[in-house]
């Protein structure tokens, strides 16, 4: 092999081998640092789990990109996608007309009502009349918070938690009378052991403008490409099935 042909070689090797990398494109996914199972929890070694992050996995290996979780606290989340921190949200956040004013999202990838928990021994319904009078805690900059803001302020007290994990052990606790929070969460809560004073008392009447349209991956204002990445990903793992044996792993039915 002449001098040549080895550099002609060597040459398209390195080229070859960019384009290669090239093609898997890493993005950094953000969710929530706070535990939030089922969805998403970290394990004593580091490592993130649950139904959304076995989700965004799907989604990304459909698509082929190279996807990176990447933990933010919740109240700076979307701050730290504008700013480019994290290129996508997948954290559990619901599309909302308020949120749609500062990101873009994607197609929904699931979608669950809000319910009020309370202990098992309180007559509650999850109505302001009901719960008159009640303290009922809340997650910061969450929708359960803004919904509560319209619904409950004038009738209850709110209190306002950095992660709902705390809102739970002040419910647990008997600081609180009730908390607000997404029917899936609150379920693994209450059929949990440090949970099992508590019961869901029932559905918040529904307010699409504060509760949104389901809960889809946030991404930045003209960031097209990656949303329509995304949707597609969401499309392809709801038709093959992958979203439904996923589903299957955690939930006893479906929940999109």
């Amino acid at each position: 092999m002449t001098l040549k042909t080895i550099i002609k070689a060597t040459v398209t090797a390195a080229v070859l081998g960019a384009a290669a990398a090239a093609s898997a494109e890493e993005v950094k996914i953000g969710i929530a640092a706070e535990p939030y199972p089922p969805f998403a929890s970290v394990d004593s070694a580091g490592n993130w789990n649950g139904w959304e992050v076995d989700v965004i996995n799907a989604v990304c290996a459909a698509e082929k990109m190279d996807c990176v979780i990447t933990p933010v606290a919740w109240d700076g989340i979307i701050p730290s996608l504008t700013s480019g921190t994290v290129d996508a949200i997948m954290a559990s956040m619901s599309i909302t007309e308020e949120r749609m004013k500062t990101i873009d999202f994607s197609d929904p990838y699931y979608n669950t009502p809000a319910v009020i928990v309370a202990d098992k021994s309180m007559d509650i319904e999850p109505t302001p009349e009901s719960l008159a009078g009640k303290i009922i805690g809340i997650q910061a900059s969450t929708i359960h918070q803004a919904y509560a803001n319209e619904h409950f302020k004038d009738a209850a007290e709110i209190r306002v938690y950095q992660t709902q994990d705390e809102a739970n052990q002040d419910l647990v606790a008997g600081r609180i009378d009730a908390t607000q929070a997404d029917s899936i969460a609150m379920a693994d809560f209450v059929n949990s052991d440090n949970g099992a004073c508590c019961e869901i008392k029932g559905a918040v009447e529904d307010d699409p403008a504060i509760l949104g349209k389901g809960v889809g991956a946030g991404v930045r204002k003209g960031e097209d490409a990656l949303r329509e990445k995304l949707n597609s990903g969401i499309k392809k793992i709801l038709d093959d099935g992958t979203h439904a044996e996923i589903t299957s792993k955690y939930f006893t039915t479906s929940i999109y």
